[in-house]
């Protein structure tokens, strides 16, 4: 069974309460994230040419949904995140330092393990923001850290002001914590494990350091070596009580510059990339240095509703045997 079923759980808000709910949320925090980074919203393609060398590899093993069009000899993605051309689009609209933008990302994980949190339909807001030089540091990224999950905390509370069947909160405190660190920590726990075990402390955790190999060998997770710099990046996680794990609202960092780009690529034997436009603009300085995001949407709907599954905040495919468990629990899949 790919879903779980919290003991006792009944959802707080009815459909009409949800979907109100819903908004509430999306326009709260969205205006709250803009004001707090500094962002003008703008708008972002839902599919990319393969050949761009935009589209997000994820983890590298993720294949986007791709099509073809005649206009066109190569396929047609649809995009996986917007991590790469958020940058170049950075550039194109003349952003300085200390400002930059958002958007709304929607895309297809066809190869998605469906459960409680992960659907084959992904709503984000990707944003991105102009550095100095001088800001490519971790100070800097604790930092926007605690401005995000600052708009995060204020949006939960005012919710609850709202919807007053709601109780639960998001600790403001932000514990930061490297991958290796962690590891040194709960050395006997696998990745997930040794996240679970430090939100549940912690409540509200930054990881920082995720794609390149740890001590022991392993990784703590994959990450694309062509956008995030492996050292300056990371996730922030928040221990959620009704399904007893650590749910993980963002995946953000500083982005590659000239030299992170290529060691990552050299270690993932991924130079070929650098053949792509944005490949070759990072490597000769042409783009500016940023940081930059992508923050789930229905994900933080499902903690800031306290809802159980992530099918109660979003309307996407679900196994049968999956939508007759939560009916028989009475859970209201959109």
């Amino acid at each position: 069974m790919s879903v779980y079923i919290p003991k006792n759980y009944t959802s707080i808000l009815d459909l009409m309460e949800t979907q109100q709910a819903i908004k509430f949320v999306k326009d709260t925090f969205e205006r709250k994230l803009a004001e707090k980074l500094n962002l003008t919203r703008v708008s972002a393609p839902l599919f990319v040419r393969e050949s761009s060398g935009l589209n997000d590899n994820l983890s590298g093993i993720e294949k986007p949904v791709s099509f073809h069009i005649n206009a066109f000899p190569d396929s047609i993605e649809i995009v996986q995140s917007l991590a790469k051309w958020k940058r170049m689009a950075l550039n194109k609209y003349r952003f300085l330092p200390e400002s930059g933008l958002y958007t709304d990302m929607n895309a297809i994980r066809k190869d998605e393990t469906l459960d409680n949190l992960h659907s084959l339909y992904v709503d984000q807001w990707d944003w991105e923001r102009v550095i100095l030089p001088n800001d490519r540091n971790v100070a800097y990224l604790e930092q926007i850290v605690r401005k995000i999950v600052k708009a995060i905390v204020e949006t939960k509370e005012l919710l609850n002001e709202r919807f007053s069947g709601l109780k639960e909160t998001i600790e403001e405190e932000v514990f930061f914590i490297t991958s290796e660190q962690l590891l040194q920590k709960y050395p006997h726990l696998s990745a997930k494990e040794r996240e679970n075990a430090i939100c549940r402390e912690k409540k509200t955790v930054f990881i920082i350091g995720i794609g390149d190999k740890l001590s022991n060998g392993s990784r703590h997770d994959l990450r694309a070596p062509d956008y995030d710099d492996w050292q300056l990046n990371g996730d922030i996680l928040v221990w959620y009580d009704p399904l007893g794990q650590a749910v993980e609202l963002s995946s953000m960092g500083i982005r590659v510059d000239a030299r992170s780009l290529r060691y990552q690529l050299q270690v993932t034997n991924t130079l070929e990339r650098l053949q792509y436009p944005f490949h070759r603009d990072v490597s000769e300085e042409n783009l500016p240095l940023s940081i930059g995001g992508g923050i789930g949407q229905s994900r933080l709907c499902l903690v800031m509703l306290e809802k159980a599954h992530i099918g109660e905040v979003q309307a996407s495919l679900w196994p049968e045997e999956d939508l007759k468990i939560l009916k028989d629990h009475g859970i209201m899949i959109l």
